[in-house]
């Protein structure tokens, strides 16, 4: 019985921690791509870029 229950607790501790580690992991991703973000002209500069190339 006390096995049964342990297996319920480690369960249930990661589905509460599942949720948070990845809200904090797409948190940080998107800190970290707002630092890189282009404006419209450079995102339009880059896509004239890329067509003229094929």
């Amino acid at each position: 019985m006390a096995a049964e229950g342990a297996i319920l607790l480690v369960f249930v501790l990661l589905a509460l921690a599942a949720p948070l580690v990845l809200y904090v992991l797409v948190r940080d991703e998107r800190k970290r791509d707002a630092e890189t973000v282009a404006d419209r002209e450079a995102a339009e500069r880059a896509a004239r870029r890329d067509t003229r190339e094929r």
